[in-house]
């Protein structure tokens, strides 16, 4: 094990996708590896980490799990586009209030923050843009406004002393995903393309995106300077939308979509859905958003060579790699049509 590397690190949010792909890494490493969620996990017992159940929203909790820790990976936070401010804001907000106090209380050195692109989606296209770019005057959802409240506040403390690298990893997917994957083959029978055009997307295989990270904390401990950088991290190898949704059907032995809708009838339909939804008060999601239909009818890639420059990352695990991994995965746990 590099002798760089801290000797005892907790991950937040261990059990979601990105947090346990980030776990089983460092624990191949010979790292001492604690988990800080809500539940807890047997296959992270299996992994002999060491576990600590607690809420973000809990100063006192967050302040207890890290202390003696020597670096903390702030992946948890709650994803999505539906559901109200509050439920949000506590995982979001305070819980990256509450991790970045507990760093400073205990005397913790170094933090990795997993931010999202979405923080400076402005419902164009995105192509090629960099790091420079700045943030939006007004965010879309829930999501995107508390995840940008809290990118900011990860950024400000290192200002104040605390060394942080902050990442972007863009529509992570791969075996195990309960999030891109699973919608995608659940939704494929009632799916259409929305608009005509050959718009791109660079997403990013779980994988690659949990070496992102570790990568991060190793040169973010070795040079210092790096403190406050946001990088975006993905496949570095931008493709259209719809090849990207056609390869996740194509894992599941489903057919490709084919048929199509205008982008302004889809982004109808889901200010119509939003807003019967929120006068009626129906549980779960609705099945198409404005958000959402932005983002399939718009380009969104992005220029990571700051990335490769400073944390000496590129994707190690293709498109197409990942692609057959996740069809093995999908033929041991297949996922049902609605």
């Amino acid at each position: 094990m590099d002798s760089m590397y801290p000797k005892k690190v907790l991950v937040t949010g261990g059990g979601g996708f990105l947090g346990k792909a980030i776990i089983r890494k460092l624990v191949e490493q010979g790292q001492q590896v604690w988990n800080f969620s809500r539940h807890s996990y047997p296959d992270l017992d299996a992994l002999g980490v060491q576990q600590i159940q607690g809420d973000l929203s809990d100063k006192n909790a967050v302040e207890n799990a890290l202390s003696g820790m020597d670096i903390v990976y702030h992946v948890a936070a709650k994803p999505g586009v539906w559901g109200t401010y509050d439920e949000y804001f506590k995982p979001n907000v305070l819980g990256t209030r509450n991790v970045i106090h507990a760093c400073k209380k205990n005397n913790i050195k170094n933090l990795i923050y997993t931010s999202s692109p979405s923080v400076i989606f402005t419902g164009e296209d995105m192509e090629g843009v960099n790091e420079s770019l700045p943030y939006p005057e007004e965010s879309h959802t829930h999501y995107t406004r508390t995840k940008t409240i809290a990118e900011k506040e990860v950024r400000e403390a290192a200002k104040q002393g605390l060394n942080t690298i902050i990442l972007r990893p863009h529509l992570i997917w791969g075996p195990g995903d309960p999030h891109l994957v699973p919608r995608v083959i659940q939704r494929s029978r009632k799916l259409v393309r929305v608009g005509n055009r050959n718009n791109l997307v660079d997403t990013i295989y779980i994988d690659n995106a949990a070496d992102a990270h570790i990568l991060a904390a190793k040169k973010l401990e070795e040079n210092p300077s790096l403190s406050g950088k946001v990088y975006f991290i993905s496949q570095d190898k931008p493709i259209p939308m719809w090849d990207m949704i056609n390869g996740i059907l194509n894992a599941a032995d489903l057919p490709p979509i084919t048929k199509t809708l205008p982008v302004k009838v889809v982004w109808t339909i889901g200010a119509i859905l939003e807003f019967v939804y929120t006068v009626f008060r129906i549980p779960g999601e609705p099945k198409m958003t404005r958000f959402v239909a932005n983002e399939l009818g718009t380009s969104h890639w992005f220029d990571i060579s700051a990335a490769k420059k400073d944390l000496g990352y590129s994707p190690q695990i293709s498109t197409e790699e990942g692609f057959k991994r996740l069809k093995e995965w999908l033929v041991q746990n297949p996922i049902l049509v609605e």
